[in-house]
């Protein structure tokens, strides 16, 4: 179970991001897999003199690594994959883009209110270490809402700011988007476009991924048309009900169930043949999106809404790669 602090809806930006949190995330740093924009190891070519690309660590390798950063000694010797990871001296971005539409404002823990805390504590690891923050969101109202570029601790209050806006503002909006599915691929369209969502570095979605039809081909924006040098995450974050509705008592018997995107009303009997069918549609939907992200070089990880921040942070995203 997530701190009670976590499961309430902030109201000021010190809820978002309290003291603890942020002394936690001291000493953590962005990491890259795709900082040397598809070159060999000290093939990259530099603006500024005297800059170079320095050796940092080994990783276990996953799909979607480039093979040429494979260390084939340890293969010999041990049989299994590594590649090498690299320190990068030049910027380094980080592109945070919230999915912000109605669907992602409801749940028990509230999925948006997780996702604004999980940008808040990324954004901070990405500011206090003097790396290149952006922060976009889109679903709340019309177009897109961005907070441009900044850099270093002088700019978390305005990080967080935004974020505590873009709460208010989602509660505020009543009318629920017709077609969600051009909701989400507009939104990220217009991102990787304008270059928001693409660049240098790393970009991560944080969303529910709970779009309708053949949305998949949005992932495709995150890289912003340079997949070679764009490091592309999504975070899908989901409520414990929505991975298994049968923890939810509420969700029993005969209901009329309205779908938050498009305000579309269907009556249903739940029973547990009805969870079984959900079970398996939901598993087929996940599968799909992590094939389509994998086939686009994108990492796609799944975080309950209930989870503490700090664990996911300093653990699970670690360990995938995201930060060191």
């Amino acid at each position: 179970m997530p701190p009670p602090e976590q499961s309430r809806r902030p109201e000021t930006i010190d809820d978002l991001l309290g003291p603890g949190l942020a002394a936690r995330l001291d000493g953590v740093d962005l990491l890259s897999r795709k900082i040397l924009q598809g070159k060999l190891p000290g093939e990259r070519r530099s603006k500024r003199r005297g800059r170079s690309v320095e050796f940092d660590d080994f990783r276990q390798y996953v799909p979607g690594d480039d093979p040429r950063h494979i260390d084939w000694n340890i293969l010999g010797r041990l049989d299994r994959l590594f590649v090498k990871l690299f320190r990068e001296e030049e910027d380094l971005s980080l592109s945070l883009i919230i999915d912000a539409s109605p669907s992602m404002d409801t749940g028990e823990p509230n999925k948006l209110v997780f996702a604004c805390r999980l940008a808040a504590a990324l954004g901070y690891v990405g500011l206090a270490n003097q790396n290149r923050v952006s922060v976009a969101a889109f679903g709340v109202g019309e177009g897109v809402r961005r907070l441009a570029p900044a850099r270093g601790r002088g700019s978390v209050r305005r990080l967080l700011a935004f974020l505590l806006d873009v709460l208010k503002d989602s509660q505020r909006v009543g009318a629920p988007a017709t077609d969600p599915q051009a909701t989400f691929t507009s939104g990220l369209r217009t991102l990787g476009l304008a270059g928001g969502g693409g660049g240098r570095g790393v970009v991560v979605l944080l969303s529910d991924c709970l779009v309708p039809d053949d949305y998949h081909g949005a992932i495709s924006y995150l890289t912003g048309g340079r997949p070679e040098s764009t490091d592309a995450w999504v975070l899908q974050v989901l409520t414990p009900a929505e991975l298994d509705p049968a923890r939810d008592p509420a969700l029993l018997g005969d209901l009329r169930l309205t779908d938050a995107e498009s305000a579309r009303a269907v009556e249903v009997s739940v029973t547990d043949a009805t969870l079984a069918r959900y079970r398996a549609a939901l598993t087929a939907h996940n599968n799909r999106l992590r094939d389509e992200c994998l086939r686009r070089g994108v990492r796609c990880v799944q975080t309950p809404s209930d989870s503490d921040v700090a664990p996911l942070v300093m653990g699970a995203l670690r360990r995938g790669g995201m930060l060191r």
